[in-house]
């Protein structure tokens, strides 16, 4: 395959495809959406030996059945000796997350419910708990002698030495009795042998302790006790037992309240304090329940799933329970609700009378979360992230661990909401004075660093431009950053001294690279692909421009004998003279009144044009079919997409179906000026966020698309979840207005082109009933130009290829009835 360049304007340059003598056999929709199938799997999670020597990742080969989960592999180095290891092997080869000593030695981990160890020298793992509870978050202390964990809602600590395992918290819930609270599974080490004796008695104590009863009831037992000797002895024993328990072990019980539940426990760096997170769900609040009608029991079964946005939604708070008194210190952020903007009346009214006084004042504690809770190199500070549950503030906190007092470092605000890649990076500096953080406040997502006594945090890094991840090296003289600093439509590897200054750009092939670099710093594993090349593991020597060794081939010789497309990016100019970037699949046989089909990615904010492996690949190969027969295909990323800063994320504030659709628009429109494609001949077709967008196309620009398909389509925002619509149109009882204009089901009247809605019946995200909604509007407005086909089996990502297929010979069959 050629591509021939062309000029358009001052620099887009578009390529066009011409067949060679020989060519592709033609593409087919049941091959392409094999998925992995034919395209292969993406290795994941890679992680190094302790020696270096070896990369452990996971994987599995395209001939793998569809559901069969992940294996573990392992190659050397030098690409030799890759293969896939047993279930025993997987089992005890290094873990793809863990928590690591000081010294970079050991790492702890969690696999099926139990704790490992793995020893960096040797690369050897054990096992070090087997129980029927599930243990989880495990930790080192800071001698590396213990591990901690948590198991059944409280935290435990495991002497490596000789296996004493001690319960540091004794947290219950409302109702149950002490045991049923915090039972005490022994570990591996003397199973049976006293261990645990000090965890069990905190869990067992005043099991027998009578509860107080009613009035009449307590009347009862004092005149029991005071009339019989028998009752009276026994009582005076039990007492003495109590207090000689709570005398060896004073630590108080953390009662939950009703509905409270423990989302995480954390042991301070001194072990005096545990850090324990409680999740409160909102109270009132009303789930959806997705019925499953495809079941093994042949019943239709009910999926509990989520909320809708505006309901009450859950609060986490953070507590401070003492270790060995069990006292409990809550976490006090001390940010009150903004107090209202005084009004003119009151403005006026305030010089004749005291009425400005009887304003509300700052009320209530706003809803704030803490979260990511980070320790310094000594242990001695704490800080955090928090944000407000409107999401408009995040702030940095410092945290007393001794009286449960917060004061902020630094604050971010965003009229719209606070957001953009990294923003929840957060670590201690070197020098342990500083603490660094990524915010968008110059418009890019950056690196920043602030003292841990406050003050104006400075920049790291700037640029039109994003930082991506940040990681610091082992030895904190550097960063590693994942920046688009050489080009928005590339994510590649640099380093930075830790105290800022130049970067050094580490990888050099053109494309996406998810990195990570060995312990030693010396070398790095790479996920690495390009527009036209699915991910696959490379490794090279941590120099820039070191060049890389290929370790892995995951797609079938079927998918490399295929000549697919560097398709190139072009910018289209929008309304509003921002160049909106796009991907061009532009025919062989291309001719003017030829018909377009524009492809709306999902996820709102997430970008896919770029020059790695898309995760629309199905999309991608989808694009050259279309392309086999004759259509024009342009992918854009349109207004609210990832990887051009703030302006560009937050521009469908208030208004989604607003700027992100006038970039579609004027994207059809420039394809007609530009390529000749007749006006009448362009549809559109996405899924979720893409299927939102071509709702409103059809509904609110009838006259500019001919046909679109709506894939798993929100159809009502007041009916999507709160996490993610809150952020963007506040919420439906407070700002119906930014609901009403951004919720096609409002203006389904205007549908005048041919509709194919698709969607699966089990879809946990975006409920089948915004489509079940969408089509009683349809029905009740005598709308008769559009279909709907449903998938039973499948939820919001397809798995199935056979649905892949149908649905997609559906969308083909629309576009070539109605553009043709």
């Amino acid at each position: 395959m050629r591509l021939r360049l062309f000029v358009i304007g001052a620099a887009a340059v578009v390529a066009v495809a011409h067949l060679e003598a020989q060519k592709n056999a033609a593409l087919t929709i049941d091959q392409i959406m094999r998925g992995p199938e034919l395209t292969g799997y993406e290795p994941s999670a890679p992680r190094w030996s302790g020696d270096a020597e070896h990369i452990y990742f996971e994987w599995k080969q395209a001939a793998d059945p569809v559901l069969k989960p992940m294996s573990t592999w392992v190659v050397s180095r030098d690409g030799s000796g890759l293969r896939k290891l047993t279930d025993e092997e997987a089992k005890l080869a290094p873990p793809a997350f863990g928590d690591e000593t000081r010294d970079h030695t050991q790492t702890v981990y969690v696999r099926d419910g139990d704790i490992f160890l793995n020893d960096h020298r040797t690369g050897v793992s054990r096992q070090i708990t087997k129980t029927a509870d599930v243990e989880s978050n495990p930790h080192f202390t800071r001698d590396g002698k213990r591990v901690w964990f948590t198991r059944s809602n409280n935290l435990y600590e495991l002497s490596l030495a000789d296996g004493m395992l001690e319960q540091l918290t004794d947290i219950r819930t409302a109702g149950a009795t002490p045991s049923e609270a915090a039972p005490a599974s022994g570990g591996m080490f003397g199973q049976g042998q006293g261990q645990g004796q000090r965890g069990a008695a905190a869990a067992t104590r005043s099991a027998a302790e009578p509860q107080k009863g009613t009035e009449s009831q307590e009347f009862v037992k004092k005149e029991e006790r005071e009339l019989l000797d028998v009752v009276r002895q026994r009582a005076a024993i039990r007492e003495e037992e109590e207090a000689r328990k709570k005398r060896e072990n004073p630590r108080k019980p953390m009662t939950l309240q009703p509905r409270q539940a423990v989302a995480s426990l954390a042991l301070a760096p001194d072990e005096k304090s545990v850090m324990a997170s409680i999740l409160e769900p909102g109270q009132g609040t009303k789930t959806t329940v997705v019925p499953n009608f495809v079941t093994e029991s042949g019943y239709t079964e009910d999926i509990p799933s989520r909320n809708k946005v505006g309901d009450l939604q859950g609060r986490v708070r953070l507590a401070l329970i003492g270790v060995k008194d069990g006292e409990v210190k809550w976490v006090e952020h001390g940010i009150k609700q903004p107090r209202p903007p005084q009004t003119q009346t009151e403005k006026v009214e305030s010089d004749k009378t005291d009425a400005a006084a009887r304003r509300p004042p700052e009320s209530q504690d706003r809803d704030v979360m803490l979260l990511r809770p980070e320790w310094s190199e000594d242990g001695t500070r704490c800080v955090m992230m928090a944000r407000s549950a409107d999401n408009k503030d995040r702030w940095i906190m410092a945290l007393d661990p001794a009286t449960g007092k917060t004061r902020i470092i630094a604050t971010e605000h965003d009229d719209a909401w606070v957001g953009g890649p990294g923003g929840f990076s957060l670590g201690w500096m070197k020098n342990d004075r500083e603490v660094y953080f990524v915010s968008e406040r110059s418009g890019y997502s950056h690196l920043y660093a602030v003292s841990y006594d406050g003050g104006e945090p400075r920049a790291l890094t700037s640029g039109k431009w994003e930082v991506t991840g940040v990681r610091m090296s082992s030895d904190k003289a550097r960063f590693y950053l994942t920046t688009s600093e050489a080009d928005a439509a590339e994510q590649n590897l640099y380093s930075m001294p830790s105290g800022g200054g130049e970067r050094t750009r580490i990888t050099s092939m053109p494309g996406h690279h998810q990195a990570i670099v060995s312990r030693d710093d010396k070398w790095i594993a790479d996920i690495y692909s390009y527009t036209n090349k699915p991910p696959e593991l490379f490794d090279m020597e941590n120099r820039p421009g070191t060049p890389e060794t290929k370790l892995t081939t995951s797609p079938t010789p079927e998918f490399l004998s295929y000549h697919w497309l560097d398709a190139p990016i072009v910018h289209v100019p929008a309304r509003d003279g921002v160049a909106v970037p796009a991907r061009l699949y532009r025919p062989a046989n291309a001719r003017k009144g030829g018909a377009a089909v524009i492809f709306v990615h999902g996820a709102g904010y997430l970008q896919n044009v770029h020059r790695g492996w898309s995760s629309y690949f199905r999309e991608y190969m989808f694009h050259h079919f279309l392309m086999e027969h004759g259509y024009t295909v342009l992918d854009v990323d349109y207004r609210g997409s990832a990887g051009y800063g703030r302006d560009w994320r937050t521009a469908i504030y208030r208004h989604m179906g607003g700027k992100d659709l006038d970039d579609q628009v004027d994207a059809a429109k420039w394809l007609v000026a530009q390529y000749g494609i007749d006006a009448k001949k362009i549809g559109l077709y996405g899924g979720s966020y893409g299927g939102f967008i071509t709702l409103m196309a059809l509904f609110t620009q009838p006259d500019v698309f001919a046909a679109g398909a709506a894939l798993r389509p929100v159809t009502d925002w007041a009916h999507y979840n709160h996490g993610y619509t809150a952020n963007i149109l506040n919420v439906p009882q407070k700002d119906a207005e930014a609901y009403h204009q951004s919720s096609p089901i409002y203006f389904a009247s205007g549908l005048k082109g041919a509709l194919l809605i698709c969607h699966g019946m089990v879809d946990t995200n975006v409920h089948f009933q915004d489509t079940v909604r969408l089509v009683q509007k349809l029905i009740e407005l005598h709308k008769t130009n559009w279909e709907l086909a449903v998938y039973p089996a499948e939820d919001h990502g397809f798995v199935q290829p056979s649905s892949w297929a149908d649905e997609y010979k559906r969308i083909f069959a629309l576009f070539e009835r109605n553009l043709r």
